[in-house]
Order: structure tokens, then C-alpha cells, then sequence
């Protein structure tokens, strides 16, 4: 099976377009940081290191300490595509983040977004 080419892609050049569509909706950095510690397990440490480091999302998602087993109640669509049928577990993940982000942009209370 041939592998997505968002799958080699650097985080950190995604991460710039996750910050700006949340900046662009009045949120912060710090909210978007959140929404990936949640999700991955990662520190803000570690975070900020695989972003300087230009981590590709395979490995990012890879070597994620603790992927929050809350994670699957995330449902919807993105892209066109609803998440809980994503078969490709990679992808699945990458399409959690993505709309976890597109939640915290629409104004969704971050308790909502962390599925509290």
C-alpha cells in the first residue's frame, strides 16, 4: 500500500497552519499546544523539541508516549471524510488532530474539545 505523502510531512510546517487558524479565530498558541499534549501524551518539552526537529508526522505519532484513550470519541467529518470509518489507523490520528483544531477555531469550549 503506498503510504500518504502527509505521513513524511514535517509537524512543524503543519503546525504553523494549525496556529493561524486558530489565531486567526482569537485562540492561542497555548490552546493549540494543549489540544496535542492531550492527544499524544507529549510534554511541552517534547513538543516544542519535535517541531525544532521538524518530526514527520509517522514518527510524531509513533513514538507519542500515550495516545489519550479518549481520542476515539472524537467523531465527524474532515476533509470530506468521516473520521471514525478511516480505516488507516496513521491517518485516523492525523484527522483527530485536524479536528480538534477545527473545533477550538469554531469556538468549541476546550473541556468540550478534550472530551472532559
Amino acid at each position: 500500500m503506498a503510504s500518504h505523502r502527509i505521513y513524511k510531512m514535517s509537524v512543524a510546517g503543519v503546525y504553523l497552519h494549525y496556529l493561524a487558524k486558530a489565531e486567526k479565530k482569537g485562540h492561542t498558541k497555548a490552546e493549540v499546544d494543549e489540544i496535542i499534549r492531550w492527544l499524544t501524551g507529549y510534554s511541552q518539552k517534547e513538543l516544542d523539541g519535535l517541531l525544532e526537529n521538524k518530526t514527520n508526522f509517522e514518527t510524531f505519532f509513533a513514538e507519542a508516549p500515550e495516545l489519550n484513550p479518549s481520542r476515539t470519541l472524537i467523531k465527524g467529518v474532515i476533509c470530506g471524510v468521516r473520521i471514525e470509518e478511516i480505516e488507516d489507523p496513521l491517518m485516523r490520528e492525523i484527522r483527530y488532530l485536524d479536528k480538534l483544531i477545527d473545533e477550538l477555531a469554531k469556538g468549541r469550549p476546550m473541556e468540550k474539545i478534550l472530551r472532559k
